[in-house]
């Protein structure tokens, strides 16, 4: 009997091993990356240099490529498919056997796996992070005839912007979805096609520049951006420039569609994209074995919320939905999670909470969804032309996208963490947050007159302190007020007890607070004029 037990045993392990798992490969190096970054035309477009430049964001060794010839080497090897590739991680998506897998680590320049499942991985994997964040014209007055869209735009006053002449031009907006049947067709946008406003395609999970899908999900999702009917329905940013990008299959839920979303994200980059649309969101997959537990919500630990705070370490402004389980798994998934995107939740036409839209906090105890728009019988355009109503934060995300590049072209020399910043503050709950609503409705005429306050010097003149990275490991750095010089920190653990207090300047900006233990903790701030209590987390 025993001789069996331990045969059954075996033939268990045997079969683990003889599954196919799903896994990130990162390898040791690149090539030619000193003269790839002394000669960027060379990796990046001329307009992906122009807004590094403009925001001030350094072209590094993540924006060089991936070595092609170790890419064919892992493609050779027995049992292994290679799906995706990211350059910011200098890493492959693979499946194969968990043997097969863990061979490649015989490959002189593959230097870690990560598993999708996590039970697979014994020992934790590095991975790059990124840095610490750091007049009208009356006569040029647009006014539109908004039509099925009116109260979703004028709900964020982005009616006010448009009045202005802030409707897009000259921004860059990708779209990552799941498909985009008869865009070149469909009336709604026979102004982006006839204008040569839409400026490429690509659909990563077949690898061509064809996209279409056997969903339509994309199609609706940028008709609340892009589209156009006169005198029936109008997007949030009518007059931007557009790439469209499929990154989902509709037909499965596998992590190598965040995979696929990084990569996207890294062509976006490349191509000088300005703002990103996602109207998507992950935690149960086909396998439940790779789902994201709550625990995984942290911002920073899903290949999503990584790829997400790559990007916006890069310069990009990531906008997507919080997600539609407000009855089911009820908070955010990935990557709404993110410490570098900006989430939202949706609400009805009078502004109330949504029952189906996720919720917060983040396990790390963030505010998340970050602000929230229509979501409950959004106006669309289907992809037949039709004007329609859907509803999910699907639609609330590309409203709010639209609108925050219509304020980012009002100020293009603006710092997307400052967009952010300045649109989380115009929202109407910004003072008293909720975990269904966020910090609320923005208003984009009060961003809008917040923005332009901008200084030469790219600082916002703020009227709160803040503070950041939160999760924090030792230095705590401050943000202070315009009219603040010195403040008193004060740190509490969750009984209400002191346990640390040291007085800061605007000069010195920050504590180092790695003497405490991990856990969450109280942070009270007091200046002359301002005071804030934040909720952190010390890892």
């Amino acid at each position: 009997m025993k001789k069996l037990f331990m045969a059954g045993i075996m033939l268990v392990c045997q079969g683990i091993l003889a599954q196919s798992q799903e896994a990130l490969v990162f390898f040791a190096d690149k090539e030619n990356v000193a003269a790839s970054i002394a000669n960027p035309i060379s990796i990046l477009t001329q307009e992906a240099i122009d807004r590094k430049t403009t925001h001030n964001v350094t072209i590094d060794e993540r924006d060089v490529p991936v070595n092609e010839t170790y890419i064919s080497t892992i493609k050779s090897q027995p049992g292994i498919t290679v799906y995706s590739k990211s350059k910011w991680l200098n890493a492959v998506y693979v499946s194969g056997t968990q043997a097969e897998v863990e061979d490649l680590l015989n490959l002189s320049f593959v230097t870690a796996v990560e598993f999708m499942d996590p039970d697979l991985n014994l020992f934790p994997v590095p991975f790059p992070t990124p840095d610490k964040f750091s007049l009208e014209n009356e006569s040029s007055r647009i006014v539109y005839n908004y039509g099925a869209a009116a109260n979703q735009i004028q709900m964020l006053a982005g009616d006010f912007l448009h009045e202005q002449d802030f409707t897009g031009d000259g921004m860059i907006i990708a779209v990552l979805d799941s498909g985009f049947p008869n865009v070149t067709t469909n009336p709604a946008f026979a102004e982006l096609i006839s204008e040569n406003r839409l400026l490429g395609t690509f659909d990563f999970v077949l690898d061509q520049v064809t996209i279409g899908g056997s969903s339509s999900h994309g199609a609706r999702v940028l008709s609340d951006m892009a589209g156009f009917i006169d005198g029936q329905f109008v997007g949030t940013a009518p007059e931007a420039s557009y790439y469209l990008f499929r990154t989902e299959d509709a037909s499965t839920e596998r992590p190598v569609e965040e995979a696929y979303w990084l990569e996207a994200l890294e062509r976006a980059d490349s191509l000088g994209v300005d703002v990103v649309n996602t109207s998507l969101g992950y935690q149960d997959f086909d396998n439940p074995n790779y789902d994201h537990s709550y625990a995984d919500l942290d911002g920073e630990t899903t290949l999503g919320a990584r790829a997400a705070n790559l990007a916006f370490d890069k310069g990009m402004l990531l906008v997507t939905s919080a997600g539609n389980d407000g009855g089911g798994f009820t908070y955010v998934a990935t990557p709404a999670d993110a410490l570098g995107i900006l989430t939202v939740g949706a609400v009805d036409s009078n502004g109330n909470y949504a029952s189906f839209s996720s919720i917060g906090p983040t396990v790390d105890g963030r505010i998340k969804p970050d602000v929230m728009a229509q979501g409950a019988s959004a106006a669309v355009v289907n992809e037949n032309g039709m004007i329609t109503t859907n509803s999910g934060t699907s639609f609330s995300s590309p409203i709010m996208t639209g609108v925050v590049a219509c304020l980012w072209q009002s100020r293009p020399d603006a710092r997307n963490f400052q967009v952010m910043q300045i649109v989380r503050e115009s929202a109407h709950l910004f003072n008293n947050p909720t975990d269904e609503m966020g910090y609320g409705i923005p208003n984009f005429e009060d961003a809008y007159n917040a923005l332009q306050l901008l200084g030469n010097d790219q600082f916002l003149l703020q009227i709160n302190f803040a503070l950041y990275p939160n999760p924090v490991s030792e230095i705590l750095n401050i943000s202070f007020p315009t009219a603040e010089e010195r403040a008193t920190v004060t740190v509490y653990n969750l009984l209400g007890e002191k346990v640390f207090d040291h007085e800061v300047t605007s000069t010195t900006g920050g504590i180092n607070i790695a003497q405490l233990r991990a856990g969450m903790y109280l942070v009270s701030i007091k200046g002359e004029l301002a005071s804030n209590t934040f909720k952190i987390v010390k890892r």
